[in-house]
């Protein structure tokens, strides 16, 4: 059996990716999460689940006897992050700190943990590639530092990590509770409950979308294949569209006629952001989700969690 220990195991990524290994009935998972932003009720049954923070030491004992571990715990709402930085610093920095250094006693195998395509938030260059890294926001800088936390572990630990810089993933679990929620969440959950959805600026900036369960197999390949040992890997789709063309597209699919309103831009935001995913396709992943295949699991997600009162 392969042990492995899922930080942020409550919320988006982390439960999916709980959920994708437990239905492979060879794996075991410890998962961690303070429920600050993740909700137990994603929590896949068959998770051994702690109710801990990342930055209390009394993790520490989970890490025993673990192969390897998924760091996605963190606070990643961009404009969240701007009004408080201390906070931010606090989970993003600190807590990463501690969950390398509990991997770094315990001796797991492997961590692979989130960066963000936010590292490229001040880069020219579209598609861009890993190299580019121009952190803007205190989210991004925060991102920044553990990236050079990690480089720190394998030089003066040997340690092995892999990371990953998503690009904006999404599919069922996606996180609609936070002050600005995703766009794909927003606009489906307005929609069919017959609410006005908000954009902020004009529509236009443009993000590369990625659905959940093609990120999902980049994860098992990295617990795989030792070529992603040391590297880190953009994750995306290599495809970018405009918010207004999303708006639209998911409209479309719910036969709805509502209109947006636009309001001001939020700071700090990249006006648009295309992944160079070459460094994972040479090693043969490819996304294989269609946007409107994946919308569709997004929009069955939500009106199933509607239906159910999960959503008000």
């Amino acid at each position: 059996m392969i042990q492995v220990l899922i930080t942020g195991v409550a919320g988006f990524v982390g439960s999916n990716l709980a959920d994708r290994l437990l239905k492979e009935k060879k794996y075991r998972i410890v998962g961690i999460d303070n429920l600050s932003y993740g909700v137990v009720e994603q929590v896949p049954e068959g998770v051994d689940f702690h109710q801990l923070d990342i930055r209390d030491k009394s993790i520490y004992p989970l890490f025993n006897d673990i192969d390897y571990v998924f760091h996605f715990a963190a606070k990643n709402c961009i404009n969240d992050c701007q009004v408080d930085p201390i906070e931010t610093v606090d989970i993003n920095v600190t807590g990463t700190v501690n969950v390398f250094d509990a991997s770094r006693v315990a001796k797991v195998r492997k961590v692979i943990y989130a960066e963000s395509s936010a590292l490229y938030e001040g880069s020219e260059l579209l598609p861009t590639p890993e190299w580019d890294v121009k952190p803007q926001s205190f989210y991004a800088l925060s991102k920044t530092s553990s990236m050079l936390l990690a480089q720190g572990f394998e030089r003066f630990y040997n340690m092995t990590f892999t990371a990953l810089r998503y690009f904006c993933v999404y599919g069922p679990r996606q996180d609609y509770r936070r002050t600005i929620p995703p766009v794909f969440s927003a606009f489906i959950i307005n929609l069919l409950t017959g609410n006005q959805p908000t954009i902020f600026g004009n529509g236009e900036k443009r993000r590369d979308f990625i659905h959940v369960d093609d990120i999902n197999d980049f994860h098992i390949q990295c617990m795989e294949d030792q070529r992603t040992d040391g590297k880190t890997f953009n994750l995306g789709s290599g495809r970018n569209y405009s918010i207004n063309e999303i708006y639209y597209l998911i409209a479309g699919l719910l036969n709805s006629r509502l209109q947006p309103t636009y309001l001001r831009d939020l700071p700090g935001e990249a006006i648009a952001n295309l992944s160079d995913i070459t460094a994972a396709s040479n090693l043969g992943w490819s996304p294989k989700i269609s946007l409107e295949e994946g919308l569709q699991t997004s929009i069955d997600y939500i009106r199933n969690e509607l239906k159910k009162g999960n959503i008000v």
